[in-house]
């Protein structure tokens, strides 16, 4: 269904592009209008799905999304973010960092690779904000989450520790089990009530391999999530799990030491 870590950074995705919102609405009418986050994701927009989650019911909000499963159509967008200016006097842009133009290039391409082949990237928010610049004259701010998305244990979803724990002891289990090449898996057997088990997959099965957003987790526009999206992503949000925090106000974070295991296992060659 998803993997550990994934409702943190959606949680700390979402968070971020409701702040950074109301920043931005605090001063639309005399200076910037437009801000534009950068996200991770190559080739499936998960994580800039959950800046979609930043709007609610309670809480209106202009955001448009530019997912790498939505060809950029530069017409459609601009008249999208036009749109939301006019409506609301601001607009949160939240881009994933895989999006692509009409030819399949990469918008943020850099000619560099990774060690599996893919194209390495990063600094799509500045193209798409001085896009927005020269063809509509806003004023703008662009951020990128990079690794603070990932890192964010400040404001971990309760759900995304609880799976992380649970695939931490499943995974020493399997290997007292003596089993090889097999990971565990979260399993989501309902949606409401949110329930999830532990699951098993073969590495064979999964190394290398993407899950792409469904087409139905994305509105019509291509721009913003549908109530299906977000029934799948408000129970990995879920809930608080905040560290300890110290005398100086920073959170008390444990460090491992790497402290190596005296050798049990013999000599032998891989055929």
């Amino acid at each position: 269904d998803n993997c550990p870590g994934f409702g943190s950074v959606a949680k700390y995705i979402a968070v971020s592009t409701r702040e950074a919102s109301f920043d931005v609405a605090s001063m639309c009418k005399t200076s910037t209008k437009i801000f534009v986050l950068e996200v991770m994701g190559r080739h499936a927009g998960w994580i800039a799905a959950a800046g979609g989650m930043a709007a609610s019911e309670d809480c209106d909000l202009p955001i448009v999304i530019l997912f790498p499963e939505v060809t950029f159509n530069q017409t459609k967008f601009l008249k999208a973010v036009k749109d939301k200016v006019k409506e609301y006097g601001y607009c949160s842009v939240v881009v994933s960092e895989g999006v692509r133009d009409r030819s399949g290039k990469f918008l943020a391409d850099q000619g560099l690779k990774d060690a599996f082949g893919h194209a390495q990237l990063g600094g799509v928010a500045p193209v798409i904000a001085n896009l927005i610049r020269d063809k509509l004259g806003y004023k703008y701010h662009w951020a990128v989450a990079d690794y603070l998305q990932r890192a964010a244990r400040h404001i971990a979803s309760k759900s995304d520790v609880d799976q992380a724990y649970a695939m931490g002891k499943a995974a020493v289990e399997l290997a007292l089990q003596g089993k090889n090449s097999v990971m565990p898996t979260i399993v989501r057997t309902s949606n409401k009530p949110y329930r999830w088990k532990v699951g098993e997959a073969k590495l064979s099965r999964v190394a290398n391999v993407e899950k792409m957003m469904p087409k139905s987790f994305i509105s019509k526009d291509g721009f913003g999530i549908t109530q299906k999206c977000r029934d799948y992503l408000e129970p990995l949000m879920r809930g608080e799990d905040y560290p300890p925090y110290g005398k100086d106000g920073l959170p008390k974070y444990v460090q491992l030491k790497n402290v190596p295991v005296k050798k049990k296992l013999g000599d032998f060659k891989l055929k």
